[in-house]
């Protein structure tokens, strides 16, 4: 299953308040990259982020985007644009280190 154009926007909406926010199609699905450091993706209609130090403490559930790839994070609070702001960042902050 592929996700929506629907959803794609709906994510990149509650995103907006980051610049520099870029998307790309993949199969179906869309890599979300911020600053230019891919940190997470669309996957079946589905947030999902890469797993940090830094991220953990946010309590996320894990998921794979597609059999057989690393667990991630699913992030299920999509409507608190401040809480998908921080976390993406401290989350970006570590990945780039």
């Amino acid at each position: 299953m592929s996700s929506s154009k629907e959803f794609k926007t709906f994510v990149l909406d509650q995103l907006k308040s980051l610049d520099n926010i870029t998307c790309k199609n993949m199969m179906g699905e869309y890599l979300l990259y911020y600053n230019g450091i891919l940190f997470g993706g669309i996957y079946d209609d589905r947030l999902l982020i890469k797993k940090t130090n830094s991220n953990a403490k946010y309590s996320l559930v894990e998921e794979t985007p597609y059999p057989n790839a690393k667990q991630v994070y699913m992030v299920e609070n999509l409507d608190d644009t401040q809480y998908l702001k921080n976390l993406i960042q401290e989350t970006c902050k570590e990945l780039k280190k």
